[in-house]
């Protein structure tokens, strides 16, 4: 599960306040720490180079060796983390070597060998209080992720560091690495900056203000070793072109889209509805910024004030919320409307939007909302689900009339949004459609991919001075707009997890489908030639 929403920042949101934290009283001991830190590591480091500083090892997949990537995430461990596993799969596809260093999750082993991926994992610090609680808690983070580098170094070598953000702290390590050849990228999944306004508003004290600089020199340090910038939409590109002050060639937009070959619809469970006609989903992290709260609250509205029972919600996902928000359900006397999921897999996501009626986008207007995009609608779209969201700048580049859209803060509309799309089942077919085919046309995974293998190319033909081995031009790719799969057999088409797929060639297929979420009955199989009775 990812952004899962467009990016998972909303995991690392209160732990972005803890950067803020590592400023102030305990900023000094952080940098006494770093430095020595920094000092053993660049020794350790040079041990490793196996060549002196002169000499630059060529990248990229066509050469006597593939090229070798070290991407770094902090956020979320791979690979739940959706964003960077499809970034892993696509690069080890364009012949390079990839490693992983992530933190890991309760069931996650310390090293794994996944689909080509040599996936590296630290322990996360224990839940850390007070500004020396804090400052160790990041520095153990990126020391961890230091001392695996190392390991990675001398297992699988790397040429390229890739760091993915938040925080923006990895640059330090990428500096060590570059006096011995190795470039680094910069993958923005979020505006830290941005997450900091977001969640203590734009009125600062003098502690506020420093954090808030703080915050910005990071991303500024950043922005200024990467090599290269991978920007999550135009938004964040613009910023990395003013803020970050990088140059057009030097940013490239890589959207976090859904891979419509794998998310697809598939016919509906109508059990998840909890005995009830509809179902609404939310799927991602539930953090403070995330706006589920509101969702709850909307549905308060719809049940207690609209006086109808024929809604069920599920919410899939977790976070720093999770129990606050079991609280409110049981407080709205909500227990039989909602069901938590908690962590939810592909099979699970599967399921739930394959059966919902709608999909809940309910992330609040703020600076970091405004301008990111949300992978959950996205992938909302992609199993052909309306979707109900505030009315928010990248949300509408993403859904289109895919959407309904309400001004933002109006919980009592956003429970009459709901309430009137699910009362008019001609609206929400022409959404799902809508919203089906621009995720398979337009913000599919398989476009961006081209664009962030594009990155490793480009890197590889600066370093080698030559041209590389021509990949197939894009515009030569024959590229489906709905459908890629192709049928192999005769018989129902069945996904990965064994689901009878909806048949997205079939116009009137598709269309049942989202009317009803549920298959339109297989027909009736015709007489086998040759089998035929004889004739009187």
């Amino acid at each position: 599960m990812y952004k899962m929403s467009e990016s998972p920042r909303g995991y690392m949101f209160s732990r972005l306040e803890r950067v803020g934290r590592l400023v102030g009283a305990g900023a000094r001991i952080g940098a006494r720490t770093a430095a020595a830190a920094r000092t053993r590591l660049a020794g350790r480091a040079a041990s490793m180079a196996g060549a002196s500083r002169a000499v630059r090892v060529p990248i990229g997949p066509r050469g006597a060796a593939p090229a070798r990537v070290l991407i770094v995430v902090q956020n979320l461990p791979v690979p739940l983390d959706r964003r960077v596993w499809l970034e892993c799969q696509a690069l080890v596809a364009a012949g390079y070597r990839v490693s992983v260093i992530s933190i890991r999750g309760p069931e996650d082993s310390a090293y794994q060998h996944l689909d080509g991926v040599h996936i590296y994992r630290y322990r996360p610090a224990p839940a850390a209080q007070g500004t020396l609680g804090y400052l160790w808690e990041f520095a153990y983070s990126w020391l961890m992720t230091a001392l695996l580098s190392l390991r990675v170094a001398r297992r699988h070598g790397f040429d390229v560091i890739q760091a993915c953000n938040p925080p923006d702290t990895y640059w330090a390590l990428a500096a060590l690495y570059k006096p011995f050849g190795k470039r680094f990228v910069y993958d923005q999944h979020d505006l830290n900056p941005e997450v900091f306004l977001s969640r203590f508003g734009s009125q600062l004290g003098f502690a506020g203000r420093v954090q808030y600089k703080c915050l910005l020199w990071l991303e500024r340090m950043t922005y200024r070793l990467a090599d290269h910038v991978i920007s999550t939409n135009e938004s964040y590109r613009q910023v990395a072109l003013d803020r970050g002050d990088r140059r057009g060639e030097d940013v490239t937009v890589v959207r976090s889209g859904p891979d419509t070959s794998l998310m697809r619809p598939v016919a509906g469970v109508p059990e998840l509805r909890k005995g009830r006609r509809y179902l609404a989903v939310y799927l991602g992290i539930m953090g403070p910024q995330d706006g589920v709260d509101v969702a709850i609250r909307a549905l308060d509205i719809y049940v207690h004030e609209l006086e109808r029972d024929d809604l069920h919600v599920a919410l899939l996902g977790f976070g720093d919320c999770l129990d606050e928000l079991r609280q409110l359900v049981t407080e709205l006397r909500l227990d039989d409307y909602v069901t938590f999921t908690g962590r939810a897999d592909a099979a699970m996501i599967t399921r739930y939007l394959s059966t919902a009626d709608l999909g809940l986008s309910p992330d609040p207007l703020n600076p970091l909302n405004d301008v990111s995009t949300m992978n959950k609608t996205m992938e909302y779209m992609a199993f052909a689900l309306p979707v109900v969201a505030f009315d928010l700048k990248e949300t509408r580049v993403s859904a289109s009339d895919a959407a309904v859209y309400i001004e933002p803060g109006d919980v009592a509309g956003y429970a009459k949004e709901i309430a009137e799309l699910l009362d008019d089942a001609d609206k929400r077919a022409a959404m799902a459609m809508a919203g089906r085919q621009r995720a398979a046309a337009v913000l599919d995974w398989e476009p961006q991919k081209r664009a962030y293998v594009g990155v490793y190319d480009a890197l590889s033909q600066a370093s080698t001075g030559t041209g590389s081995t021509a990949r197939t031009p894009q515009a030569a790719i024959a590229w489906p707009q709905v459908d890629r799969r192709k049928r192999s057999a005769d018989g129902p088409l069945t996904d990965r997890f064994g689901n009878p797929l909806v048949d997205l060639r079939d116009q009137d297929a598709v269309e049942q489908y989202v009317r009803t979420r549920e298959l339109p009955p297989a027909p009736e199989p015709g007489p086998i030639p040759g089998d035929e009775p004889p004739a009187d």
